[in-house]
């Protein structure tokens, strides 16, 4: 930018030393002298290109990003109020509170909610996919997200590529009651089933409940679990050498964190002089946003300012690149016109098979 504000200043100064000369003339006089300056300060060889990141920023700055969170575990875990609290609005203002029959008699019901949101000229459109009554029933909800990949497999191979929405499922936020003394059978069943469509991010719900000793102990437990089972949830990224040392620091606090004891709460109470969100108790207020409370902070941080776009690239890059995989061999071992018991048996013979071929090689 400043080669034009130099050239225009240099045609002034030219016109009034030389008086009237051509514009050409005087056009290469002046792209002389900035050239001559160019090459003085080593940047002769300037093509242009270190602007390439500008250009994409621009570019996905307009476009507009798009993120796909789904919230599993039982019901009255605070789920809905910590999506609220996470991105600041009211998502489930429409929504029927069931009394205690109604919740008894509840099947898995899959409700999407979206919302635009916009943070100093950058667009969001959030989906929330909430599963209540998910307790110890995955079928409905891995059906859901095999049909989200399906959508966009037939969406990306048709004709109209330039418009697809990415309704996949970049994360699932796994909410862990505390009052157990860690992993149910029904939280093992259920991560289980996901882990190899989701990214599984487990939080310890309302750990306003449990002192930070107890927190602690948990989870350990948890993690100690968690390997136990070959659960796979999401892995935090390994930094960069060239990454500064506050993101080292970010990055190490968050592996050691998980899995995040967190809190919600959409109330402003009023704490030391100042009006905070929290939760108001005989005893004292719990600050949501307080980092020696809950974990809260840090989750906000990880799932938004800092590994969201991770979580989208691990979506797209294992988890539909599986569910890709897995699609091509059902199709080429198990074609639609044939019927069930005899894919079953030609199944069963393709593995009887490779059987014998390892035990061969064994021989």
């Amino acid at each position: 930018m400043w080669h034009f504000f130099l050239l225009d200043a240099l045609a002034s100064k030219a016109r009034v030393y030389y008086g009237n000369v051509s514009d050409l003339a005087l056009s290469w006089f002046c792209l002389s002298i900035v050239l001559c300056i160019n090459i003085a300060a080593g940047n002769s060889g300037y093509v242009g290109f270190a602007t390439l990141p500008n250009q994409v920023h621009r570019k996905s700055v307009k476009k507009g990003f798009d993120f796909t969170l789904m919230v599993a575990g039982e019901s009255g875990m605070g789920k809905s109020t910590l999506v609220n609290s996470l991105f600041l609005t009211d998502l489930y203002k429409d929504r029927k509170l069931l009394n205690a029959e109604e919740r008894i008699n509840q099947t898995v019901e899959i409700i999407k909610h979206t919302v635009d949101i916009e943070e100093k000229g950058v667009k969001l459109k959030l989906t929330i996919v909430d599963t209540p009554g998910s307790a110890g029933l995955t079928c409905p909800i891995t059906d859901y997200i095999d049909q989200q990949f399906e959508q966009y497999f037939r969406d990306e191979s048709g004709l109209n590529r330039k418009n697809i929405q990415d309704n996949r499922v970049h994360c699932c936020l796994y909410f862990i009651p505390p009052f157990g003394h860690g992993l149910r059978p029904v939280d093992v069943e259920f991560m289980k089933a996901l882990h190899e469509k989701v990214n599984i991010i487990p939080l310890i719900a309302k750990a306003d409940c449990l002192t930070p000793n107890e927190i602690k102990k948990l989870k350990d437990r948890i993690r100690e679990e968690i390997d136990k089972f070959g659960i796979k949830v999401y892995q935090f990224p390994e930094c960069d050498s060239d990454e500064d040392e506050e993101f080292k620091q970010l990055d190490k606090e968050l592996k050691e964190c998980t899995p995040f004891a967190v809190i919600g709460s959409n109330t402003v109470v009023e704490a030391r002089g100042q009006r905070v969100r929290g939760r108001l108790y005989p005893w004292g207020i719990v600050e949501v946003e307080n980092q020696s409370h809950c974990d809260f902070v840090k989750l906000r941080n990880m799932l938004i300012r800092s590994h969201m776009h991770d979580l989208k690239d691990v979506t797209c890059d294992v988890h539909y690149e599986n569910y890709r995989a897995h699609r091509d061999f059902m199709q080429k071992f198990n074609p639609p016109n044939i019927p069930l018991c005899l894919q079953l048996k030609r199944m069963q013979e393709m593995l009887n098979k490779m059987q014998q071929q390892m035990h061969e090689k064994d021989q």
